[in-house]
């Protein structure tokens, strides 16, 4: 396992206010980030994901068309919706971030939660705990069914 970890901050694209700070080591993969990020924002049902990764200058829903997937697991199993790349066989290490690089994490396709996943720190030292990990949270999860829950 690489001894070394990443820093993320992801926040709720419509909600920027409402962000997790998350550690995960450069060796684990994006299926481990989603893990993470589920966990993090207090999800509870299991939902198809997809991480996007735009092209610089892209903007609105181009941000998404034009990008490059890295689909969960379940996706890649379909032949007719095959996407680029296996989120559980993506390592991050491999995928050449930078500092300050966004990328996007969207979960649960019909209720479209829509996350910036921001690369804030690499190379962090990571020590022998579990990881991935949280290191802070800001704002209070909003329900992952918010009009089952208004009713």
């Amino acid at each position: 396992m690489a001894k070394s970890a990443f820093v993320f901050k992801v926040a709720l694209s419509d909600r920027k206010s409402i962000w997790r700070r998350i550690a995960v080591r450069a060796g684990q993969t994006l299926d481990d980030l989603h893990e993470a990020i589920f966990d993090a924002f207090d999800r509870y049902d299991e939902h198809l994901y997809s991480f996007y990764f735009p092209k610089p200058g892209t903007k609105g829903r181009a941000r998404l068309r034009n990008a490059i997937e890295v689909a969960c697991p379940f996706s890649c199993d379909d032949p007719f919706d095959a996407p680029q790349q296996n989120a559980a066989k993506t390592t991050l290490n491999r995928l050449g971030l930078k500092r300050g690089q966004v990328f996007l994490y969207l979960f649960d396709f019909g209720d479209n939660w829509l996350h910036d996943v921001t690369v804030e720190e690499m190379d962090v030292p990571a020590d022998e705990g579990e990881y991935p990990r949280i290191l802070e949270s800001r704002g209070e999860s909003p329900p992952q069914y918010p009009d089952l829950d208004e009713e």
